[in-house]
């Protein structure tokens, strides 16, 4: 069984067992995150919110917390402006226990 379900406003498609990288969330890492938020349930019988599915939810462990590479930013302009700036984005890894519908 696999669902759809919008974490902090981006949709991802899981499934038991699975590993996702989510935008950053304000947990300990080895706590456990319910999402109510499914908006699709996929496998024997589908079922598709409006716009979301009752009683549906998925379950999932944050495994850590860490951040991506670094984006490189460079701005130039004729003569001698330049300036460099770099980003990491922080995110969360978890791993997906169960979709319940």
């Amino acid at each position: 069984m696999y669902g759809v379900v919008e974490i902090q406003g981006h949709q991802y498609r899981v499934e038991a067992g699975m590993t996702i990288d989510v935008q950053k969330l304000d947990q300990e890492a080895g706590s456990t995150v319910e999402f109510d938020k499914v908006l699709f349930v996929g496998g024997e019988s589908a079922k598709v919110g409006a716009p979301t599915v009752d009683g549906a939810k998925v379950v999932a462990e944050v495994v850590r917390h860490d951040r991506s590479r670094k984006v490189i930013v460079f701005k130039r302009k004729p003569g001698k402006y330049q300036k460099k700036n770099g980003h990491r984005q922080h995110f969360t890894t978890l791993k997906i226990k169960e979709v319940k519908a």
